[in-house]
């Protein structure tokens, strides 16, 4: 069975703020399904490559920081639960590509995630994904109930 991906492309009606010249809006909403997951990224990051995201950025950062953003949304937010479905939002301005990722899980400490560079702590159950996204963007922040991430690119 073939799950279709919702896509979403607004121009120019997307708030920004005062100092953005322009603006683009791109909305994705997938099923808490793996097998999605790699289609889900590929559509995010051709449209920020259209927008002028860097080959660089698109290729790696974003693709790879998004996949992470996405296994953890499907796999411990949503718990993979076939009711439940993942947002991602990007808004393009003149200055940065910001990506938010929501599930509809109850949210998670990110404080509380071992971050893995210590020896001891590479095997650890959780954290390496976020440490991951932490690496390859420039700005990570979440929502206060922790069921939402959202990361920054700025344009190189």
């Amino acid at each position: 069975m073939t799950v279709p991906l919702r896509l979403s492309v607004r121009r120019s009606d997307v708030p920004l703020p005062e100092s953005a010249l322009t603006g683009v809006r791109i909305s994705v909403r997938l099923p808490s399904r793996l097998e999605v997951l790699e289609e889900a990224v590929d559509v995010v990051a051709r449209h920020c490559l259209a927008e002028g995201l860097s080959a660089r950025q698109a290729r790696f950062h974003l693709r790879v920081a998004l996949c992470e953003a996405l296994a953890n949304a499907i796999l411990y937010g949503n718990a993979e639960d076939p009711t439940k479905a993942v947002d991602v939002h990007v808004t393009v301005t003149d200055a940065a590509f910001t990506v938010e990722v929501v599930d509809e899980g109850c949210g998670f400490d990110p404080t509380c995630l071992v971050t893995p560079v210590l020896p001891d702590d590479i095997e650890a159950a959780g954290g390496r994904g976020l440490f991951l996204i932490r690496q390859l963007v420039d700005d990570v922040s979440f929502n206060d109930r922790g069921n939402a991430i959202c990361m920054v690119l700025r344009r190189a």
